[in-house]
């Protein structure tokens, strides 16, 4: 009998390198083109990282501007890779330019994300800093806001220096609810270095607070002038609670928005002040009563849709691409959860059985919904912001934590 062949097992893929020459060169590219584009238009005043060395750094920094990589590019030298939500992984050959050209790391916004931390792990391996926002949204009051903890072991896991980097002035000079870029100064700069030898003496605790003090930014205050001839339009992205008569909307035009059910208005100021019928001073002030109304309130048992709205619906294939379902659907949205009308179908997305909504950009919303993601798109004045707060707190009531404050942003 013939001895049988011994199969050798097949060799094992080499695995690609994240990091590529070509990123070095486009970095350069950006910086002297977008780089000085974004500081001119957004008149910031960028401070070069006088101690930087050749080597890799973790940089956290709090998020003000849709541009705030650029800030970061032109402060610290070096191949540095952002963190990204995976919107801009589902645009098709679009995002297959971002991979080739800069190569961000994709990260998930509505869970933890194990690969997205993999991730950031080889790349500080093969010798790349890595930038991440930990608030993971820009700020829409103006304040600094929630930062997740789970940063912090994966900062000191990586074992590179840690950057503070801040963000100052970006929401006056363009507030995320906003369109426009107003008048005004920023300035951005590393405000502290944490070295791996200081870090490693700290707990996790101890380092979050510091992270945490460091990078936050109140710009719920009157510390400069911001100019702009439509300074207060597209607050209804913001705003969707009335002082005055509870769940509402609003209608923005120039310098002054209006509650459409009272006709209360108020002007927004070029110190970021506002001036009217509410009782606010600040944004700021209106974003915290609104998050302190929701969390007053029980709309589960609600049988009447709180909203009622046009949006543009997309099936969103992750790292992929989106498929258009539906330019003109119908969303109801309800204290339990919320409703579609896709082309004459009716699709009900229980928060019982949703694992995720989220708010990504100005306008849109993500629901995650079994294993499928749904992005809904609105006018420019659409609030997406609601969504996610009414899907927290219905959460929160569920799990018999009605005291639970923090609502998603």
């Amino acid at each position: 009998m013939a001895d049988e062949q011994v199969k050798k097992p097949a060799p094992k893929k080499k695995t690609e390198p994240w990091i590529r020459p070509r990123h070095k060169v486009v970095r350069n590219i950006l910086y002297y083109t977008l780089g000085t584009y974004c500081k001119l238009r957004y008149n910031a005043k960028v401070e070069k990282f006088a101690q930087w060395e050749d080597r890799p750094y973790c940089i956290l920094l709090n998020h003000q501007t849709p541009f705030d990589q650029f800030f970061v590019g032109m402060s610290v030298k070096g191949n540095i890779y952002y963190l990204a939500t995976e919107d801009i992984f589902s645009l098709g050959w679009v995002s297959n330019l971002i991979r080739w050209l800069i190569a961000p790391i994709p990260i998930k916004k509505q869970t933890a994300d194990v690969r997205a931390v993999m991730t950031c792990l080889r790349v500080a391996r093969e010798g790349g800093s890595i930038a991440i926002a930990p608030e993971g949204n820009r700020t829409y009051s103006g304040r600094t806001e929630y930062m997740s903890p789970a940063i912090i072991p994966l900062a000191k896991k990586m074992g590179m220096p840690i950057l503070l980097y801040r963000l100052e002035g970006g929401y006056g000079v363009e507030p995320r609810w906003g369109h426009t870029v107003r008048k005004g100064k920023m300035r951005c700069y590393v405000s502290r270095v944490i070295m791996p030898e200081e870090y490693k003496t700290m707990t996790d605790d101890e380092l979050y607070e510091v992270v945490k003090e460091d990078l936050y930014v109140n710009e719920a205050c009157a510390d400069g002038e911001f100019r702009s001839r439509k300074s207060a339009e597209y607050l209804e992205r913001l705003l969707y609670v009335c002082p005055h008569c509870g769940l509402s909307t609003f209608k923005s035009h120039k310098d002054t928005v209006t509650c459409v059910q009272c006709r209360r208005k108020a002007k927004y100021l070029p110190t970021k002040e506002l001036e009217g019928d509410f009782p606010y001073r600040f944004v700021a002030d209106w974003y915290d009563a609104q998050e302190a109304y929701i969390n007053s309130i029980d709309l589960r048992e609600e049988t009447q849709p709180l909203y009622i709205e046009k949006v543009r619906v997309s099936e969103v294939i992750p790292y992929k691409k989106k498929v258009l379902l539906d330019k003109n659907a119908t969303v109801e949205l309800y204290g339990h959860g919320i409703t579609l009308n896709v082309k004459g179908e009716e699709k009900i997305f229980s928060f019982d059985d949703t694992a995720a909504v989220t708010v990504l950009g100005r306008n849109k919303a993500n629901i995650y919904f079994g294993d499928k993601v749904y992005q809904l798109k609105g006018d420019k004045r659409f609030n997406a912001l609601k969504y996610v707060h009414l899907f927290h707190r219905y959460k929160n009531l569920q799990k018999g934590d009605p005291n639970e404050r923090f609502l998603g942003i």
